[in-house]
């Protein structure tokens, strides 16, 4: 077994790598829940160009973030304006008279930094339980006041109005549109078309729902160059206005594969040797929010289904129409030519009757017969309708024979 092994171990591994690379999943452009596998490096200056934008900076952090610079945020602000009262209360002396009634500090009963801390938070949260307060004869206190109030507003809009943006992103109402995991290869109305299904979970419609469709494909071009992700339209009803959904219960969507579509030349057997990506773009407008919401996927190569279409997942019950999302995925198998577009046309094209010698061998047999029918009409009147038919092919055969025993250059003299 050893030796076996020392003598095919190259062909062992070729075969381990085959495998281990088959089994290794495909690098997608777009993954299935709509995320984008493009990650952007080496921007040197160009990175100052996220702060000139801080909030939608902000806004596209994650939520893990957006909590932390919200914490860090107030709590720095709080502990910032919190010494800034304590430094005024040290920098007059009021902690060291504390005791004295006599004496009027800038803020009463602000003695340390403990209680120059509550001072702030009570003035910011707008709480004022009366115990603190800032006296008239303190104007550098009033100042710090007002600049206190105008921080505490800037930063409020700030950060609240951040957070609320966030919150009330559309992007978890893409959530709840589904599309189906395959798509599929099949005929509809004598066409060869791709289609794919869409949803809607909600009961609330998307408004002015579109759907677009691109193929991400690798190519060169005529010139030599190499476009790695070449993006192509996939039209879906443009035309036509079928891209334009009302999303009530799932739709299946289809593309026509004619002499104008990429997959002009797609057949059953290249399908197995093609690497491309289909993506999927569903937009809309929520309404309940009013906010415009997109949904994504995409279908590689071997997510397209040939010979398949999609199981019926309505039906109708008393008084309303009943959507089965358990069959939303499930396809079955149907009666489809392997062949691509381009190559049934081209035998449609040689089967045609203008094209084909045999007909066109009938044709001519069918004229010489014609031209016999008019020979013979002057014997019509002596013999019987029968008798006149089979006279007619007996000499009709003899012609056709002394035309295939004459040489080539007899053959356009007539035989009486």
């Amino acid at each position: 077994m050893s030796a076996v092994r020392r003598k095919f171990g190259d062909e062992y591994q070729a075969v381990g790598l085959a495998r281990s690379s088959a089994r290794r999943e495909r690098q997608r452009f777009v993954d299935k829940n709509g995320r984008c596998n493009v990650q952007h490096g080496n921007l040197g200056g160009e990175s100052s160009r996220y702060l000139s934008d801080l909030f939608t900076t902000l806004v596209d952090l994650k939520w893990r973030w957006n909590l932390l610079i919200f914490l860090l945020t107030y709590t720095v602000a709080w502990l910032v304006m919190a010494s800034m009262w304590w430094g005024i209360a040290y920098l007059r002396g009021d902690l060291h008279q504390v005791h004295d009634d006599t004496y009027s500090p800038c803020v009463a009963n602000v003695y340390n930094f403990p209680s120059a801390f509550l001072f702030f938070i009570e003035t910011e949260a707008t709480i004022g339980y009366g115990h603190r307060y800032i006296t008239e004869r303190c104007p550098e206190g009033i100042v710090l006041f007002l600049f206190q109030s105008l921080l505490g507003s800037i930063v409020d809009a700030f950060l609240i109005g951040c957070m609320f943006i966030k919150m009330s992103q559309p992007k978890k109402r893409a959530e709840t549109l589904m599309f189906s995991r395959a798509a599929v290869v099949s005929q509809r109305d004598g066409k060869l078309c791709l289609m794919f299904r869409v949803g809607n979970l909600r009961n609330s419609h998307m408004v002015s729902a579109q759907i677009r469709c691109k193929l991400i494909k690798s190519r060169q071009t005529p010139e030599g160059e190499f476009l790695p992700l070449d993006q192509c339209e996939l039209d879906v009803g443009f035309g036509t206005g079928a891209d334009q959904l009302f999303l009530v219960s799932p739709l299946t969507i289809c593309h026509e594969i004619n002499s104008k579509s990429p997959f002009f030349c797609l057949s059953q057997r290249s399908l197995r040797s093609e690497q491309f990506e289909i993506v999927v773009i569903l937009e809309g407008i929520v309404e309940t929010t009013g906010m415009t919401c997109q949904a994504r996927t995409s279908y590689t190569e071997d997510e397209v289904l040939w010979g398949h279409r999609f199981l019926p997942v309505m039906s109708l019950e008393d008084g309303f129409f009943r959507v089965d999302y358990s069959q939303f995925h499930a396809t079955f198998e149907v009666p489809t030519p392997p062949y691509s577009v381009k190559e049934q046309e081209e035998n449609l094209s040689l089967s045609s009757p203008l094209n084909s010698p045999v007909n066109n061998n009938k044709t001519r047999r069918e004229q010489v017969c014609s031209l016999d029918c008019i020979d013979t009409a002057g014997e019509k009147n002596r013999l019987p309708f029968k008798l006149q038919k089979i006279m007619a092919c007996i000499l009709l055969s003899q012609r056709l024979w002394r035309a295939s025993s004459v040489p080539p250059e007899f053959r356009s003299l007539s035989f009486r």
